[in-house]
């Protein structure tokens, strides 16, 4: 296992790798950012092509430390990579924290959930804390993740785990019991999701017990939750020296479906409320450095509730959306709040003010065919020929017929958005969930 380079391919697969160079990349062109030997080598865990093209643009020597299927792209656009298989932590685990840290290497940043509990058990290693293992436990295990929200004193609604089906039946009944529930009265509703995935993966909203017969054996075991009636929001937090630099509010027009930043003023006026939590949150999981992505809801009465909370870039190009509205580039946020070497003078300089330095509002909506039966991809003109459209990264549909969508769903691809006004935008992309991109 080493750090690959062109030279060291086989001449035959000289050809077949070419084929993968992207001449727009910084290490091709020849473009890319002196790095500065005197601040942090930076080790990512995963794969992320922005993440790899801000890496190029900023001054921090890094590795790319992603599976086997990304070595070919990696040496022929002269990546830095190590290969490793984030399958699961086992006998061999130590190794790859050795080998960044002989490397030289002073942190290990996770691009994607799965590389969390990777990242906390190589940084335990790099930075000689043990406790950064078991911390990046608390950010993967969604139960242990509340429980310790709850020890902290940060309010959560009611959960448990869930081990098999009557296990379900049981928590859905005690909680509409706990409601007052009358015979007759519609059940409340709970809401169940996988231990460790990211976002919306193996999330059920369940509203009757018949409904709790869907569930498929493998997902569990999983946590369940009460349904709390309120604004459901996300925050991206930059934290360096346990103190928060950057405090983003991502406004959710449809949970699953769209989101925009920055949010609304009526949203943005909890920000002095929303800031408390979020250093309650550094408090209680003695969070001293990198990005904080929790989602919370304000409920009618103006409480506030703690979901979740993740250790790595949000889904949703919610990066993407940031830099589009602010301007400075998040996955280089992500790098100097994690470094080692980072300055407290370097760090507040490179943030900008929230809100009032925003050049607009960016958003996006995540598509999903409203057709069984599909066969082209038609983009509507009430969505690209709205002032507010930029891009999206849609394509033509593979198969006619779309497959049925487990829990929330995996969407097709993401259209993007850019204004001014952050009505306008809240209204547009709620308008997209009428409209068919696949006919």
């Amino acid at each position: 296992m080493s750090i690959t380079s062109e030279k060291q391919l086989p001449e035959q697969l000289s050809e077949a790798v070419a084929s993968w160079r992207d001449p727009e990349l910084d290490s091709v062109k020849g473009t890319e950012t002196p790095k500065d030997p005197n601040k942090g080598y930076i080790a990512l865990l995963g794969w992320s092509l922005n993440a790899i093209k801000a890496a190029q643009k900023f001054d921090r020597r890094y590795v790319v430390v992603a599976p086997d299927w990304a070595e070919d792209f990696c040496t022929a656009n002269n990546i830095p990579y190590i290969q490793w298989d984030f399958i699961r932590l086992n006998d061999r685990s130590m190794e790859i924290a050795e080998k960044l840290k002989a490397e030289g290497v002073d942190v290990a940043i996770p691009l994607f959930e799965e590389t969390v509990e990777w990242s906390g058990a190589i940084n335990s290693v790099l930075l000689d804390n043990p406790r950064m293992y078991g911390q990046s436990i608390l950010f993967r295990d969604k139960a242990l993740m509340k429980r310790r929200a709850q020890l902290g004193g940060i309010r959560v609604g009611i959960f448990e785990e869930a081990h098999e089906k009557e296990d379900v039946v049981r928590f859905m009944k005690r909680v509409n019991q706990t409601l007052l529930k009358l015979d007759g009265d519609p059940d409340d509703p709970i809401h169940v999701k996988a231990f460790d995935k990211a976002g919306c993966l193996g999330h059920r909203m369940i509203r009757t017990l018949e409904e709790i017969d869907l569930i498929p054996d493998e997902e569990y075991p999983l946590l369940m939750e009460s349904h709390l009636d309120g604004w459901e929001f996300a925050v991206e937090a930059w934290i360096h020296d346990g103190k928060i630099q950057f405090l983003n509010i991502s406004e959710y027009v449809t949970l699953g479906y769209s989101v925009f930043v920055p949010a609304t003023n009526e949203l943005e006026s909890w920000r002095n409320a929303i800031t408390k939590q979020i250093e309650l949150l550094i408090k209680t999981f003695d969070i001293q450095f990198g990005l904080i992505h929790p989602e919370y809801f304000v409920t009618a009465d103006g409480e506030m509730y703690f979901g979740e909370v993740a250790y790595r870039p949000p889904g949703f190009k919610a990066f993407e959306l940031i830099e589009r509205a602010y301007g400075f580039n998040a996955y280089q946020a992500s790098m100097l709040v994690f470094d080692p070497k980072s300055t407290k003078e370097e760090v507040e300089a490179f943030f900008p003010r929230e809100v009032v330095d925003a050049k607009g509002y960016a958003g996006c909506f995540g598509v999903y065919p409203r057709r069984r039966v599909v066969s082209k991809l038609e983009m509507p003109k009430e969505c690209i020929e709205h002032p507010y459209f930029e891009s999206h990264e849609l394509v033509a549909p593979t198969e006619e017929t779309v497959p049925d969508r487990s829990a929330f769903g995996t969407h097709w691809g993401l259209v993007f958005f850019f204004g001014d006004d952050p009505i306008k935008m809240r209204d547009l992309l709620k308008a997209q969930e009428d409209l068919d991109f696949y006919v």
